[in-house]
C-alpha cells in the first residue's frame, strides 16, 4: 500500500470516530433528564441502529478508498516485441538448360580428316619412299605429288587450306626459290604445319629460304662432311615420345657419300629448338633436328635414306603427329 492510499485509509477511521462522537451527544441530547422517564429498550435499539448505520457508511469510505487505490496503481507498461523481420522471398527464375557442348575431336579425328600435301622427289627410287610408306602406315589421307614439281607448285597455290605440307627433298635440284616463296606465308600467317627433310641447306641458305628460317631462328652453321651417329638433345621431347619412343639415330649406312647434310645453329633471340645433332653437349649449335613457330615447323637437315628405316619411320610418325597438333592448336 502505498503512502497515499494509507493516508486515505486513516482518515477514514478518523471520521468514523468522529462521527461516533457527534451521534452519542445528540442521542445523550435528546434523552429525558430522569432516567425513570425513559425506555431502556428503545434507546438501545437506537444506540445499535447508530452504530450500525455508522459501520455501513464506513465500509462504504472504505470501499471507495480502495477503488481509487486500485485505480491509481497504474499497471507496468507491456512491451509488445515487434515481429522479426523477414526478407521478401525473392522469386530466381529457373536457369535455362545447359546447352550441351560440341564435342570436341580427338587428334586421331582431325589427323584422319586432315588436309596433308606430300612432296618426295625418291618416290619412283629403289630405295623406296618412306615419307609415303609412313603416311599409310597411320592411316592418314594426303596429296602425294611425288617428284613432280608442277603438280606441287600447283596445289600450293591453290585454294586448298592445308594442314601440313611435307618436303621431303633429297636431290639438291628442286625444291627452292620461289616454292619458299609460297610455303613461307602458309606457315606464318596461315598456321600450316611444315616438315622440311632438305640435306643441301648449304646450297641455299642464303637465297629465299631465308624468309622461312629467319623467323623460325635458325641459320646454316657448316657442312657435315660424313654421315655419322645423331645425338638426341631432349630425349622427353614429343618428337622422340610421342607416340613412338625407345629409337635412336645412332645406326647408318650411308648412301650420300659426297656429305653427310648440314649443320645448323640457332640465331640471336631465336625460339627454335633444336632437337638432335652432331654433338651431345651442344644445344644451339651443330644441329640437324629443329623445331619452330610453336611446334609446328620442323627443319630436318640428313638424309632419311643414311639411317636405319625403322627408326626413319617412328622418327617421321612422330614428325607428323607432333606438327599437326601444333597446328590444330593454333587453328581450333
Amino acid at each position: 500500500m502505498t503512502t497515499k492510499a494509507r493516508y486515505r485509509v486513516g482518515a477514514a477511521h478518523s471520521l468514523f470516530a468522529f462521527t461516533a462522537v457527534i451521534i452519542f451527544s445528540l442521542l445523550a441530547c435528546n434523552l429525558p433528564a430522569s432516567s425513570t422517564d425513559s425506555d431502556p429498550t428503545k434507546v438501545a435499539m437506537q444506540v445499535q441502529l447508530t452504530l450500525q448505520a455508522l459501520q455501513n457508511a464506513t465500509l462504504a469510505a472504505q470501499a471507495a478508498q480502495a477503488g481509487q487505490a486500485t485505480q491509481e496503481v497504474q499497471p507496468l507498461p507491456t512491451y509488445t516485441l515487434l515481429p522479426t523481420y523477414t526478407p521478401p522471398q525473392i522469386n530466381t527464375l529457373a536457369a535455362p538448360p545447359a546447352i550441351p557442348a560440341t564435342p570436341t575431336q580427338s587428334l586421331d579425328e582431325r589427323m584422319k580428316s586432315a588436309k596433308i600435301l606430300v612432296f618426295e622427289d625418291l618416290c619412283l627410287s629403289n630405295l623406296g619412299p618412306w615419307v609415303k610408306d609412313t603416311l599409310d602406315m597411320m592411316g592418314l589421307n594426303y596429296k602425294y605429288d611425288c617428284d613432280a614439281l608442277g603438280h606441287f607448285m600447283g596445289d600450293l597455290n591453290s585454294s586448298t587450306p592445308w594442314d601440313l605440307i611435307i618436303v621431303a627433298a633429297e636431290r639438291r635440284d628442286v625444291v627452292q626459290g620461289e616454292f619458299w616463296d609460297v610455303i613461307a606465308p602458309k606457315v606464318i600467317n596461315d598456321k600450316t604445319a611444315l616438315i622440311v627433310e632438305m640435306w643441301y641447306l648449304s646450297d641455299t641458305a642464303n637465297g629465299r629460304i631465308m624468309s622461312l628460317t629467319a623467323p623460325c631462328g635458325i641459320a646454316f652453321q657448316a657442312v657435315r662432311k660424313d654421315v655419322d651417329s645423331i645425338y638426341t638433345l631432349d630425349p622427353k621431347h614429343p618428337v622422340f615420345s610421342t607416340p613412338n619412343s625407345g629409337f635412336s639415330l645412332i645406326h647408318y649406312s650411308p648412301f650420300w657419300f659426297d656429305k653427310g647434310g648440314d649443320y645448323i645453329r640457332l640465331t640471336s633471340g631465336s625460339n627454335a629448338i633444336l632437337l638432335a645433332g652432331g654433338h651431345i653437349k651442344e644445344k644451339s649449335s651443330y644441329g640437324l633436328i629443329a623445331t619452330c613457330f610453336d611446334g609446328r615447323v620442323i627443319f630436318q637437315t640428313f638424309s632419311n635414306h643414311d639411317y636405319r628405316r625403322s627408326d626413319i619411320q617412328m622418327l617421321w610418325q612422330n614428325y607428323i603427329t607432333n606438327t599437326l597438333q601444333k597446328h590444330f592448336e593454333a587453328v581450333p
